[in-house]
């Protein structure tokens, strides 16, 4: 009849302690400084660790922004590339020089040679 008696007394205790936390009485009892100080602390960590959370957060969303960033400039200066390599080109110098009434050479251009009288 003992072994049939310990899970009522454990159930009643644990009944009993689960009506105390939900009463406060763990607030108000003799070791209620220790209980408040814990709590106090518990809530320091728990805002510092959502400001982390936020912080890391916001950083996430900067790095992703300036990847797109990147994306985009790095398009641009290939197509500017692009465009810079075509324009360098003989055939379009030619067609550019042109319109302002400059036409290449027929004749192809002769070296000078400039001799120095040494003294």
């Amino acid at each position: 009849m003992r072994n049939l008696e310990l899970p009522n007394e454990f159930e009643h205790i644990m009944k009993k302690g689960i009506l105390d936390v939900l009463r406060g009485k763990f607030l108000v009892s003799g070791d209620a400084p220790k209980n408040w100080l814990f709590i106090i602390f518990i809530s320091f960590l728990a805002t510092v660790m959502i400001g982390s959370s936020h912080s890391a957060d916001k950083k996430v969303h900067q790095i992703a922004a300036l990847n797109e960033d990147v994306k985009a400039l790095r398009s641009q200066f290939v197509d500017l590339r692009s465009d810079i390599q075509r324009l360098k080109l003989e055939s379009t110098i030619t067609k550019i020089v042109e319109s302002k009434d400059l036409f290449p050479s027929d004749t192809p251009p002769k070296k000078i040679m400039v001799k120095s009288i040494k003294e």
